[in-house]
């Protein structure tokens, strides 16, 4: 009887180490998948984040576009010859505050008078002779160009020297 009694204990741990050995390996199982589905939300938060910076990316330097050339009307009507002192006054603040606005969202004029011809950044339209400046210095600009961050939205038309 002792024996029976011993026997079934046995097979009772054994039973109970294997239920537990189950639930170890469901459990391993469960916080596998868990980690996974984690990893995959981290993934997509990053990659919906970066897809909504560059499609507003896009439709900013879409719409910056567009305003460029009303930029470019009133740097004109600024530089125009005038008698009448109140009307270029009023030119050149609405361009500075369009100016304002472009650069609150990013958007920044491209330096060229004066400096080395950047392919990236500049589009020569011609070339000139002049010992006064140095070799792909860039002499006169004809229409500024802008960026937004690091991407070129419009290239300055510029003239280069030597």
């Amino acid at each position: 009887m002792e024996e029976n009694e011993n026997i079934q204990e046995e097979n009772m741990q054994n039973e109970t180490n294997q239920n537990v050995d189950n639930i170890q390996e469901e459990l391993d199982n469960t916080t596998d998948r868990l980690k996974r589905l984690m990893a995959e939300f981290d993934n997509f938060k990053k990659r919906s984040a970066k897809e909504r910076d560059l499609l507003y990316n896009s439709v900013l330097s879409d719409v910056v576009c567009k305003l460029l050339p009303v930029i470019d009307n009133l740097e004109t009507a600024v530089n125009a010859e005038t008698e009448d002192a109140n009307y270029k006054q009023g030119i050149d603040l609405v361009l500075k505050q369009y100016i304002e606005v472009l650069s609150s969202f990013g958007v920044k004029q491209i330096e060229s008078v004066g400096k080395t011809f950047d392919p990236e950044l500049h589009e020569a339209v011609s070339m000139v002779q002049d010992d006064t400046l140095g070799e792909k210095e860039i002499k006169e600009e004809y229409r500024k160009g802008y960026m937004i961050g690091d991407k070129v939205i419009r290239h300055s038309m510029v003239i280069v020297a030597n």
